[in-house]
């Protein structure tokens, strides 16, 4: 048949191997989709993964989005070739129940939206043959999967790739939590030697067999360490290699100044044939976190520059695919940020690969979210919804053992005591994040005190003054009263950050209502200086993580220049725009890169003649110019910001230029017009529902801007 010769065509391109004897096959492409109410013969469309049903909606900020039952139909052809394999369907992520059939056979349920999860088919499919594949998918909200409630869009859909990995009878188990049944546990770890154990999950589905593990560990091409085991494994049982090892004079995964990694190959062998192999990254390192000096790493002291992020953006929700992960690490690598919160979830595996190739320190959490500001809950003391917080928790930790990167796991976000108390809950499972691991530290987000903020490793809050109530100088007065009343807390920031649109300009300042659909940028930039100084000068505080790093989704909001739209982010939702506060950062985290960046650029219309001028630069001298004529040169204070006051321009257009006095000249421009001032007249930027036109307007004798 036509058919099956383009099947094996395309899986003779689509199959890459990692060795002679495991094999995947990318299974993205050629999906049939429809709703569960569909169910007319036609009523299905084609789709390739990733893919969520939500980009249209909830991203329109639609409040009832759909929550419900989605169906993902695919005819897989399994060679005969395949005879004598196990064949292994590889879920990524599918949000958030997952029911599988095979052949219009109920195969099994997963339970959680951010995991991913493994189903062995081997004896549910027919060979030589099309067999159907059917994914029920439902982000329905239900009460025993985590989470319950959450300020983002539950989007629904197989939003990561799937894959079906081919393997030998005897293999590293693909069926322990989807991890990749490796896991490497440092020890103890010295700049003079890492002792390391590597414990290797095997399952055979044959007969008995004398098999050999192998660790090979590579700098490179470099064979700097082998172990070989001899194991027996029972026929038709799982079996464990446990091989510990010693480097000597380790080269240290030293975070962004050196993110290097070995390479340690895990292989199978029977005699001299080769059944699997696993490859995976072992980063060395040792790190600590300290009440008083915050966090070192290999014994040096780090302070943790952070952001959080969320994983979508505009037009394909929470459907990424490489490139957007890697344009997102970009980004923040250009800021200088060296720590990331991946909230509130786990997210896409390729992106802590990313963040251990680039040196972000990471902090990974379970979705144990609770209300925050919102009237609902985020934890039900019940035994079904403990149970799937647990799976969860297994889930993100074996999946990710690995990565050098991660240093903290973190177990909540925003829970309240009212009600079912979580306290005992969390005690659980703090117990069970250091049973699973107990080398990595664990730390929560919380917004208010009670019993809670006393059970994990380090604990973390999120705050907002300056945005949802207060000023900025009550983050110091909190900082200062709780680092002295509860000196053994090891303390972070989780979240502090505030919302603006490149489209909403101001010429004057004043704090925006939160909840209002004005929320000018220069607010967002005054608030960051100003919590960031009262951080920076806190050496007790471990880490800190704006929120966010990116605009992100959130149908239920009604605030910005649109409805839906998360607007703290540094950087707009389709990464386009970078907001004045975005270079702050760059300025005082970034000092590889030479950078002068005017600030309140887009505030290109102005009602006086006389202007201050601020400017973020990591350059020693930076000189201003107006219409070619020098206003003075200026030195940075220490947060990177200079400022001409006072400066008179005339009527009509002004061309602005800040440039640095070294010999590359770098620097920053704008374009500004004065508007008739003796008419009292204030220009406006404004912005309504994400237009991109600017509308000027003329207000008699008001001296506020907005919409």
């Amino acid at each position: 048949m036509r058919i099956k010769w383009l099947i094996t065509i395309v899986i003779s391109l689509c199959i890459f191997q990692t060795n002679a004897q495991r094999s995947y096959l990318s299974l993205n492409d050629n999906w049939q989709f429809r709703f569960s109410h569909q169910v007319g013969k036609n009523s299905t469309q084609r789709i390739s993964l990733p893919h969520t049903w939500n980009a249209p909606d909830a991203l329109s900020g639609k409040l009832d989005y759909k929550r419900g039952i989605g169906n993902y139909e695919k005819d897989l052809y399994i060679s005969p070739e395949w005879k004598g394999k196990r064949l292994f369907l590889y879920f990524e992520g599918v949000n958030s129940v997952a029911d599988l059939f095979i052949n219009g056979k109920y195969r099994g349920e997963h339970r959680g939206g951010y995991s991913a999860f493994t189903f062995e088919i081997t004896d549910d499919v027919e060979y030589g043959t099309d067999n159907k594949i059917l994914v029920r998918v439902n982000n329905a909200e239900q009460f025993d999967i985590m989470p319950l409630v959450g300020d983002f869009n539950f989007y629904g859909g197989i939003y990561r790739d799937v894959s079906l990995i081919i393997t030998e009878p005897t293999c590293i188990s693909l069926l322990d939590y989807a991890s990749p049944g490796v896991y490497l546990t440092q020890k103890s770890v010295t700049e003079k030697q890492a002792h390391i154990v590597a414990t290797v999950k095997l399952s055979n589905a044959a007969t008995t067999k004398q098999v050999n593990v192998k660790v090979t560990v590579k700098d490179h091409d470099k064979t700097i360490q082998e172990i070989k085991r001899h194991v027996t494994l029972n026929a038709h049982s799982e079996g464990e290699a446990i091989i510990p090892f010693t480097i000597q004079n380790p080269r240290l995964w030293n975070g962004r100044e050196d993110p290097f990694m070995y390479r340690a190959e895990i292989s199978l062998w029977e005699n001299d044939k080769l059944l699997d192999k696993v490859i995976q990254p072992l980063g060395i390192r040792y790190y600590r976190v300290d009440p008083d000096n915050g966090f070192f790493l290999n014994g040096k002291h780090l302070p943790l520059y952070g952001v959080c992020r969320h994983q979508d953006r505009a037009e394909i929700g929470n459907a990424l695919r490489s490139m957007h992960h890697e344009e997102d690490t970009k980004l923040m690598l250009e800021m200088g940020v060296n720590a990331v919160r991946l909230a509130h979830y786990q997210q896409a595996e390729y992106m802590y690969d990313l963040m251990d190739q680039s040196g972000i320190i990471t902090w990974a959490e379970i979705p144990f979210i609770g209300p925050g500001g919102y009237a609902d809950k985020g934890f039900i003391d019940s035994e079904a919804f403990k149970k799937n917080g647990e799976e969860q928790l297994k889930e993100l930790i074996r999946q990710n053992y690995n990565h050098p990167s991660i240093c903290f796991w973190g177990l909540f976000n925003e829970l309240t005591e009212r009600g079912d108390n979580p306290v005992t809950y969390i005690t659980e499972l703090n117990e069970l994040a250091h049973s699973e691991d107990p080398t990595r530290l664990t730390t929560s987000a919380s917004n208010q005190n009670g019993g809670l903020n006393f059970i994990t490793d380090c604990i973390a809050w999120n705050r907002y003054d300056g945005w949802y109530g207060g000023m900025p100088d009550a983050l110091a007065k909190f900082l200062d009263q709780t680092h002295n009343q509860y000196p053994q807390l090891r303390i972070a920031i989780s979240e502090y950050g505030a919302g603006a649109s490149i489209y909403h300009q101001s010429d004057s300042l004043k704090r925006p209502n939160p909840a209002g659909w004005w929320h000018p940028e220069n607010w967002q930039t005054f608030y960051h200086i100003e919590n960031w100084k009262i951080i920076h000068e806190r050496p007790f505080v471990w880490g800190s993580f704006i929120w966010n790093m990116f605009d992100f989704g959130a149908a239920h909001r009604r605030e910005g220049d649109r409805p839906g739209i998360n607007d703290k982010g540094l950087v707009t939702f389709d990464r386009k725009y970078k907001k004045d506060a975005f270079y702050f950062y760059k300025a005082n985290w970034n000092k590889t890169d030479p950078m002068v960046h005017l600030a309140e650029k887009r505030c290109d219309m102005r009602p006086t003649a006389q202007q201050n001028f601020m400017a973020f630069t990591n350059l020693p001298e930076v000189e201003l110019f107006v219409n070619g004529k020098s206003m003075g040169k200026q030195k940075p204070d220490r947060y990177a910001i200079v400022k001409w006051e006072q400066i008179e321009l005339p009527l009509g257009k002004n061309t602005i230029l800040v440039q640095s006095t070294t010999k590359d000249k770098v620097s920053d421009t704008m374009t500004l017009w004065i508007t008739d001032s003796a008419q009292n007249t204030t220009a406006v930027v404004c912005c309504c529902n994400n237009l991109a036109a600017f509308v000027f307007k003329r207000i008699v004798r008001l001296r506020t801007s907005h919409c």
